[in-house]
């Protein structure tokens, strides 16, 4: 073999090596659009659903943005904190997240949109917040139960700008606010608001705008923060120990049934 042969041999091998290194890295850091996590998952896979993660936050860095997370069997799957537009789906299963500190799901995704349905979410009466979005343009909450925060089950951010949808969701027994917007605007349809400290505020430049709920068992059924709550008149109250409308100051401007 000539020197100049073994040479090549020589830098088609590191280049081969080299090719392959590259693949390796490509493929350890791809992100795919759906992923999928299982309560015997392990978040050391690639989140593929012959391969699924563990929990929500070891999903969340392998999913594509404008992707989807997807629940394969019953489980909980952890306090997770969502950057980018996303959704989170536990459709067809029990999907759930138990906390006993700090929030469920915490949205700080600037311009992002992002899904949460079909989930669980408690926080054992120590958990802070439920779903609470920092930043983002958009948050849609879609057939979720949250119970058992101390200070509120959904809540925006002060100075939030962002737009939240809950959709025929279950926000009960929670120490604080049921639903409270601190900046931006939350619209609650189709949803029971019960057994909270307050069922529904708006912080002041926010607004939440009620459209057929139930808003039931709250020691108040309205609270007092500044802001707008608003109705089209089709919700309904009952048995709130504090009354269902306070007198605030500017007034409330909803018109309850």
């Amino acid at each position: 073999m000539t020197r100049t042969t073994l040479l090549n041999r020589i830098f088609q091998t590191v280049l081969a090596l080299t090719i392959y290194s590259l693949m390796g890295v490509s493929l350890v850091h791809a992100q795919a659009t759906r992923t999928w996590v299982s309560g015997v998952g392990d978040d050391a896979n690639p989140c593929s659903r012959t391969a699924p993660c563990k929990t929500f936050a070891g999903a969340i860095s392998k999913t594509a943005v404008n992707g989807e997370i997807s629940v394969l069997d019953p489980g909980g799957f952890g306090a997770v904190t969502i950057t980018k537009s996303i959704t989170i789906n536990g459709d067809g299963t029990l999907a759930g997240i138990l906390t006993n500190a700090g929030n469920g799901i915490s949205v700080n995704a600037s311009g992002a949109a992002v899904t949460v349905r079909n989930l669980s979410i408690v926080g054992s009466g120590t958990g802070a917040v439920g779903i609470r979005l920092l930043d983002g343009a958009a948050l849609i909450v879609d057939r979720v139960s949250i119970s058992g925060f101390a200070t509120a089950g959904i809540e925006t951010a002060i100075g939030t700008t962002g737009n939240v949808m809950v959709l025929n969701s279950t926000i009960v027994r929670n120490g604080g606010i049921g639903v409270h917007a601190g900046g931006g605007s939350i619209a609650v349809e189709n949803s029971i608001l019960a057994n909270n400290g307050v069922g529904a505020q708006a912080g002041t430049g926010a607004t939440v705008r009620l459209t057929n709920n139930g808003v039931y068992n709250n020691l108040t059924g309205f609270g007092c923060g500044g802001g707008v709550l608003a109705s089209n008149g089709d919700n309904r109250k009952a048995n709130n120990v504090g009354g269902g409308i306070p007198a605030c100051s500017p007034t409330v401007a909803i018109a309850v049934q």
